[in-house]
């Protein structure tokens, strides 16, 4: 199958209201498409600073603002979308070859990510240039 910015988008998680504090739940395969195999987080990112800059060849992502909020900046060669992420029910999912930037963290902001697979680095694009001619 042949993914582009299409495929991603914002998926709303379920939020289970209690005056005690709210609780959110993530489970593969039924709240997304794909199973969990990896968790990591971003946190203390410098004002300033981007992260991400690369795109995946097999892995699918969700990403989660767990606090504070950041922005997500998704290209797929063609056409490109900014998704501003700041609500710890809603995940913003990533499909493979598409290439990612996050930029815009605000302070204190922790950034969740749900992978699909374990790390591997033969699954990435680092340079932008490559990453475009493979998608022709």
């Amino acid at each position: 199958m042949t993914f582009n910015i299409e495929h991603c988008k914002i998926i709303d998680l379920p939020k289970i209201h209690d005056p005690r504090g709210n609780l959110t739940f993530v489970e593969g395969g039924n709240h997304i498409p794909f199973d969990i195999q990896r968790v990591y987080y971003l946190y203390d990112v410098p004002g300033g600073a981007e992260r991400g800059g690369h795109a995946h060849k097999w892995l699918h992502q969700l990403i989660i603002a767990m606090s504070g909020s950041f922005d997500v900046l998704l290209d797929d060669g063609k056409g490109k979308q900014r998704y501003h992420l700041n609500r710890s029910y809603n995940g913003l999912y990533v499909c493979p070859m598409i290439w990612r930037e996050l930029d815009n963290f605000s302070s204190g902001s922790v950034c969740m990510v749900l992978a699909s697979n374990r790390y591997d680095e033969n699954d990435y694009y680092r340079d932008y240039t490559q990453y475009v001619e493979t998608r022709r």
